[in-house]
């Protein structure tokens, strides 16, 4: 009888533990992770945005094949290098706003950590990769609340070598070009698919640029 009792004692804690244990399982269940979370897609539209470029980055005009420095730039005359870094961003948001077109307005900040193109001694002879990041926010137009947080994006970009550089000059297609129409895609994935933009994996040069 005893026996018995310890049976019918113990089903009835199994009994238990196992309706605490179910709706448990399917709460949990319906929680999303990260997994599911990084499937989101971005759902905004650029109102407005900003750019810097703080003069606190090192410009080199060193015509070596890999000057030291933040900003390494020969696209334009020589000049005002932060201003015409951020004029190519200024570009290139322009040219990527109407192909970000969701339903929230937002307002886009980038500040520039890093633009080094290709020196002339580069360029017209071994190539290189033009080494570019920034940080973005993202800051909603109607509550001016940020928006996630703060990423930086690398964004480089094959720089193409001798005679083919030399022969894009010739079709229109400058560094300059290139790279604006290049940070324009990067924008666009940036602000429209689920976990930004990617960057290019561009072998040994590209590891020569984070040492």
């Amino acid at each position: 009888m005893k026996t018995l009792r310890k049976l019918a004692a113990g089903l009835c804690i199994a009994l238990s533990l196992g309706a605490c244990a179910a709706p448990q399982s399917a709460s949990r269940a319906a929680m999303p992770d990260d997994t599911m979370l990084g499937i989101l897609v971005p759902d905004y539209r650029i109102d407005s945005f900003t750019v810097s470029v703080p003069r606190s980055l090192e410009v080199n005009e060193r015509n070596t094949y890999y000057p030291r420095g933040d900003i390494v730039w020969r696209g334009d005359p020589l000049g005002d290098r932060h201003a015409q870094v951020k004029a190519m961003f200024d570009a290139a948001f322009l040219q990527a706003a109407p192909m970000v077109q969701g339903s929230k307005p937002v307002r886009v900040d980038v500040q520039v950590t890093r633009f080094h193109a290709l020196s002339e001694k580069a360029r017209y002879t071994v190539g290189g990769v033009h080494d570019i990041s920034f940080l973005i926010r993202v800051i909603d137009a109607k509550t001016g609340q940020q928006l996630g947080r703060t990423k930086e994006v690398h964004a480089d970009l094959e720089g193409l070598a001798g005679q083919a550089a030399i022969a894009a000059d010739g079709r229109g297609r400058t560094q300059k070009v290139r790279l604006i129409a290049h940070l324009t895609q990067v924008l666009k994935n940036e602000l429209t698919l689920p976990g930004g933009h990617k960057n290019a994996r561009l072998g040994l040069l590209q590891s020569i640029n984070d040492l």
